[in-house]
């Protein structure tokens, strides 16, 4: 076939993600579309994927994009007319602990919020399900019956023949070979000519770290992906396993121990062993390392390092020892850093978009597909995909990062995620000048996109082991210190150190009015400062910021940590040319002094007018130090935000400290700002959500003159909104409430929990929910909190603590 010069979109990489996502182009009438692939469609980690297909994830976004794809396929062979071996068998996760069976009991409750039906199971009801495993260990499990196996070329050469009905273009044995950039356009390069193009995505599996270093001299960087070895073997067939589904008329069920860290399932009449091994191997960490072409190859066998895992899968289902080995597969599998895709658009690339380091590529394909493809058309996929959007990782995940946190998540691939825990790789890449200092004190560390903060500070004899940090519960060896940081500035006054948050120096000519364009809402006066908020065509919530002004077209601009090159990317696409863009996020050090006695304790300590009013800035001196004091406390008390050079960050956090002020961690500030019914990004405020019902109405200006994106839907959005953030008094007991825990009135499914913990100002567990409008406040709702039910009391405001702000204000 002859390539065409000129498309819209060129899609480098024909596995199963590269193909869905132009199936879904040409689906939706984006027919001049081309993916390219080098050798043949599927030459890469689909052709040896064991193409299982679960429903469940830890990750609620995952968890989407999953039971979409997975419904997509059940209907595809009928839909494009091509036979595909997709058997859904259901399938069986195993728990030996009561703490699995909670995280089991959250990702249940998850899927029915998505329709899916998943069953809590005994030992025996397990036994039931898959009647060849022993189950004297158990304490019980989780069913999926919609689980089961897919052929992963099958599904793919499905999605391309569907995607060429449709219109689109696949080019095999044509690999791209880089990409320069004219015009605005893109060129990709290939040995058979060039496609000049609008959007280019980069689904080149575990080549995409090579394919990313093309977009470096563009605004890229290098791709965090590490690529392991992942082994499965097949036994002969078993006469067993061939009679129970002859028999039965089915396969057995898909088995997985997830405490032992392997799957196990039926092929044909053989069985299947995947274990995710602890003492794994990683196949490339770059990719210099790789070879030109890899296509249709494999590792050499390595069973020996699987030996502990075979012998525990024999000890479960006795059958699986009773034949030999017919074949191992020893294949690559790319990893991000966290495990999960790199799916959005690519950092610091206008029109450029990433759809790789998929673990679990055949289950998450179809989603992908769909998530990707409205990120082009539309700006933004219809869920909030934070959680695998490219952009999630800075600066800091350079390849030693990336290997070192791929090894760890997969020796824990099948981890419980538990809500205090901090995974030890990959750590103290981004240091506060008060780090030391933070340790000396007894400091927990956290990772903040790369930043080590304190969440905790432990005294002597405390447990501060990793192994204290598995649990559900809240009352760990934190709680008390937890309450003890909370109360201290509820009482006198606290200082956090809050390293590396996201700074952005927006000046220049017309840097105001280009604002007013992005924004929903008004800007501050010169000298003082306010929230400010980015929307997606939709009206929901893309970002939130502090906005510090300075001058008539000069300001500060103030995001979460992790936002930092997801809000680069928005604020560099909306600025015109004569607007200065200047990321300070590693130029200026943050600390927040708060409590009531705040102002007495820094009275000695500064020349600044700390009769200021709240929301106003100034410079000053700090211990002598240049600063810039800004009246504002995300605690919700009296309190000044100080914010200085890295130089002098440590001669002013020990002035602080020696005036008396406590030190206190991101856990108490969660518990306090939760008690003020402030938001926090990507938990309370996502664009799964409008801003309407997000409850920052007063935030939008739809009588101001310009068009900012989402204007128009706000405008038309019903009033009042159908949902609402309410804040939840939620009766004690020892778990706070997880993200999308149900909330139930009248025995109905009427919300979800965004965020919640323990308030111990006001001495009672909180939630703050999104839910239906028609639940007035006062009424008594539930909370499912790992599968138990919980009374709670919808509030009348999201403000618990001083809400009137007199303390904030004083």
């Amino acid at each position: 076939m002859s390539l065409p010069s000129t498309a819209r979109v060129v899609i480098i990489g024909g596995g199963v993600v590269g193909v869905s996502a132009l199936y879904h182009l040409a689906r939706a009438g984006w027919t001049d579309c081309v993916l390219l692939e080098k050798n043949e469609l599927t030459a890469g980690s689909t052709w040896h994927a064991a193409g299982n297909c679960p429903n469940f994830a830890a990750n609620y976004g995952v968890m989407n994009m999953q039971r979409y794809g997975l419904a997509l396929y059940r209907g595809l062979s009928e839909e494009v007319d091509y036979p595909i071996n997709y058997h859904v068998t259901g399938a069986v996760r195993l728990a030996h602990t009561h703490e699995r069976m909670m995280e089991f009991e959250r990702v249940r409750g998850m899927a029915a919020h998505m329709g899916l039906t998943m069953d809590m199971c005994t030992p025996d009801e397990l036994q039931a399900h898959f009647p060849f495993m022993e189950t004297h260990d158990l304490e019980g499990g989780l069913w999926d019956p919609l689980d089961g196996d897919i052929d992963p070329s099958q599904v793919t050469q499905a999605l391309a023949k569907g995607a060429r009905a449709a219109g689109g273009t696949i080019a095999r044995f044509t690999p791209a070979t880089g990409v320069s950039r004219e015009g605005g356009e893109w060129v990709v390069h290939t040995e058979k000519g060039d496609i000049r193009c609008e959007f280019v995505v980069n689904a080149a599996g575990y080549y995409a770290a090579r394919v990313g270093d093309w977009f470096v001299p563009h605004g890229g960087r290098e791709v965090p992906l590490t690529v392991m070895s992942h082994q499965y073997f097949l036994t002969e067939a078993i006469p067993e396993i061939k009679a129970w589904t002859e028999t039965q008329g089915r396969k057995v069920p898909m088995l997985r121990d997830v405490d032992s860290s392997y799957y196990l399932r039926q092929d044909t009449y053989s069985l299947n062993l995947g274990p995710y091994e602890r003492d794994c191997q990683v196949g490339w960490a770059s990719g210099a390392e790789m070879p030109e072409d890899f296509s249709f190859q494999l590792y050499p066998d390595d069973l020996d390092r699987l030996e502990w895992y075979i012998m525990d899968a024999m000890e479960r289902v006795p059958l699986l020892g009773s034949q030999g080995v017919q074949r191992n597969i020893n294949g690559p599998i790319p990893y991000a850093p966290d495990g999960l895709p790199m799916l959005g658009p690519m950092p610091g690339v206008p029109n450029a978009f990433e759809a790789h380091s998929f673990t679990f590529g055949i289950a998450q394909g179809g989603g992908a597909g769909k998530v990707l493809s409205e990120w082009i058309m539309h700006g933004q996929p219809e869920w909030d995909m934070w959680s695998c959007d490219p952009r999630r990782f800075t600066g800091h995940a350079d390849t030693s990062f990336a290997t070192a946190k791929a090894v760890e998540t997969y020796g824990h691939e099948y981890a419980m995620h538990f809500p205090h825990h901090a995974w030890p790789a990959g750590r103290d890449r981004k240091l506060s000048p008060n780090h030391d200092r933070l340790l000396a004190d007894g400091a927990q560390m956290g990772a903040y996109n790369g930043w080590e903060r304190a969440n905790w500070f432990a005294r002597p004899g405390d447990d501060t082991s990793e192994e204290a940090t598995q649990t559900w519960d809240r009352n760990g060896p934190w709680e008390a210190r937890v309450r003890e940081e909370a109360l201290a500035v509820r009482d006198g006054a606290g200082i956090i150190d809050l390293a590396g948050f996201s700074r952005f120096a927006v000046a220049g000519d017309g840097a105001a009015e280009a604002l007013r364009g992005l924004i929903t809402g008004a800007l501050p006066k010169v000298g003082r400062m306010n929230l400010i908020y980015i929307a997606d065509a939709r009206g929901h919530v893309l970002t939130e910021m502090s906005c510090i002004r300075h001058g008539e077209d000069d300001f500060t601009l103030m995001t979460a940590a992790v936002a930092q090159w997801h809000d680069r990317d928005l604020l560099r696409a909306a600025l015109p040319g004569t607007v200065t863009l200047t990321d300070r996020t590693a130029d200026v050090v943050a600390m927040l002094v708060t409590g009531p006695a705040s102002r007495e304790m820094l009275a000695g300590l500064t020349d600044a007018d700390l009769s200021s009013g709240w929301l106003t800035h100034q410079t000053a001196t700090v211990a002598g130090r240049p600063a810039m004091l800004v009246r504002v406390s995300f605690a919700g008390e009296l309190g000044w935000e100080v914010h200085c050079a890295p130089g002098d960050a440590a001669a002013v956090y020990d002035a602080i400290r020696a005036a008396g002020a406590r030190p206190f961690g991101m856990f108490a500030l969660n518990s306090l700002r939760i008690e003020k019914g402030y938001l926090a990004w990507k938990a309370d405020l996502s664009s799964d959500y409008g801003l309407f019902e997000t409850g920052l109405g007063r935030f939008v200006k739809l009588d101001k003159p310009q068009e900012f994106p989402g204007k128009s839907a706000l405008a038309a959005a019903p009033q009042p909104p159908a949902r609402r953030l309410v804040s939840l008094r939620v009766a004690p007991g020892q778990q706070d409430a997880p993200y999308m825990a149900a909330v139930f009135a009248d025995g109905a499914r009427s919300g979800e929990v965004l965020s919640a913990a323990h308030g111990y100002r006001v001495e009672a567990d909180l939630a703050l929910a999104m839910l239906d409008a028609s639940v007035p406040d006062g009424a008594d709702v539930e909370v499912e909190i790992y599968g138990q039910r919980r009374p709670a009391t919808v509030q009348p405001a999201l403000c618990q603590w001083d809400a009137d702000n007199s303390r904030l204000r004083a």
